[in-house]
Parts: structure tokens; sequence; C-alpha cells
């Protein structure tokens, strides 16, 4: 059991870790499993802003991922009002479910049901049309919404998971900042890779589909190991590497 009176007291403005060798190790670890826990929301990001004119995708990306730190700092510094988000509210067929599980079972319904309405655009191969300036600028006022209401629920995993690694609120904050800034860095190339490969982009929906569905578990208190649901994603990006990778040696050949 987790004793969150230290945490609660804690002062975000405290940074006397800085002479301790454990709160640096602590930040490393919590900012690399920040960085883990934002690959999901970076696909997702990716998937959204594609749709978008080129010239707007940087901006989009930009406002989205800064939405998710932001988010992120203000759940850690109402730390009390998320932990108590677990607290039951009301049972279902046995099943207590709290504030937390309730933003898990619905963020998993919103994922799963962008992710089929979108894997369907795709599948039918339905041309999108490109948008005037008009259409472009509410299309990125309706991605930037969608983003925030995703960027609370993958913010919430990733609040609870910083509050059970440190004590300290100021470390939690400065490795979401540094996770947040490495997300902001690589998220060009991610999406620009998905833009090129239509195959990558019908696989990372996959991935939000399975993120979904898993959210939904957690939110009945079905808990899968992530570790496994990293790692099948993982390979399943590897052989799909190795599909891309065969089939551009292929068009070399070919036009050789």
């Amino acid at each position: 059991m987790i004793d969150f009176a230290p945490l609660l007291a804690a002062n975000p403005f405290d940074f006397s870790w800085l002479t301790s060798t454990e709160a640096w190790i602590a930040l490393l670890t919590l900012t690399v499993m920040e960085i883990v826990l934002g690959i999901d929301n970076i696909v997702f990001i990716s998937i959204l802003v594609d749709k978008l004119p080129a010239d707007q995708r940087p901006r989009a990306r930009f406002l989205g991922l800064a939405f998710a730190m932001v988010t992120r700092i203000l759940l850690l510094l109402c730390i009390t009002w998320v932990m108590q988000l677990k607290d039951p509210l009301f049972t279902i067929l046995t099943h207590e479910l709290s504030g937390k599980d309730l933003i898990l079972i619905l963020g998993g319904l919103f994922l799963i049901w962008k992710s089929t309405k979108e894997l369907h655009h795709k599948i039918e191969g339905h041309a999108e049309a490109a948008p005037n300036a008009a259409k472009a600028r509410a299309a990125l006022g309706a991605i930037l919404v969608q983003i925030a209401i995703l960027d609370i629920v993958f913010s919430l995993d990733s609040v609870i998971t910083a509050v059970g690694m440190v004590d300290q609120i100021s470390i939690m904050i400065i490795a979401v900042m540094v996770a947040v800034g490495f997300m902001m860095i690589f998220a060009g190339a991610v999406n620009d890779f998905i833009s090129r490969h239509p195959t990558v982009k019908v696989l990372a929906l996959s991935f939000l589909l399975l993120i979904g569905t898993t959210l939904i578990a957690e939110g009945f208190h079905v808990h899968f190991q992530k570790a496994f649901v990293y790692f099948a994603m993982a390979f399943s990006v590897f052989v799909e590497m190795l599909n891309v990778r065969m089939k551009t040696n292929a068009e070399k050949k070919a036009h050789a």
C-alpha cells in the first residue's frame, strides 16, 4: 500500500533533492517511463494531424503535445483530487467503479470508435479532398479537441504511474517536461513515416484499438501486464519494418 501522505504535503517548488543521487536516478527512470507511456499519445496525434494540410501539421503536433504536458502538470498539482478519483462511486455487476475507472472506460470507447472509423475510412479507400482555408481551420480545432480529450486519459495513467514511483512533485513535473520535449522532437519523424507508409498507418490504428481495449479492461479491473502489450506492439513494428524494407528494395530493383 502506497503512503500518499508525504506526497500530498509536498511542495512542488522544493528542489532540496538536487543533491540526492537516488532522486536523480528516480528522475531518469520516471522520464523514461513517461516517454514509453507517451508513445500511444504520439501515434494518436500523428494519425489525427495527418488529415491536416502539411503546413499546419507541425503546429497541431506542438499544440497537441503542449496540451499533454499542461494536462499532466495540472493533474500533478491537483494530486489530492486525482487520488480521490480512485474511490468507488457505484457498483455494476459486482464491479466497483471509481471516477478513474469511468475516465478509462470512456477514453477506451472513444479510442476504439475513432480507430475503427479511421480504419474503415482507410480500408474503403475514400479519397481525402484538399480542405480550403476555412475547413482547415475547423479541422484543426476539431482535432485539437479530440487530442485534448485523449490527453486526459493518457495523462491520468501517466500521473498515477509517477505517483507510485517518486514522492517529490517537482521531480514528476521535470520528468513530464523532459519527456514531452523528447516527444516533440521525434513526433514529426513519426508523423512523416506514418504518412509515407499506408500499411504502417493501419498498424498504428490497430495499436490504438488494442490500447482502447486495454483501457476498458483496466476500467473494469481486468489488468494486463503492459510489458506484454508493449512487446506485442514492438514485435509488430519489427515485422512491419521488414516489410517496408523488402518493398523498398523491390522498388529499387525495379527501377535499376
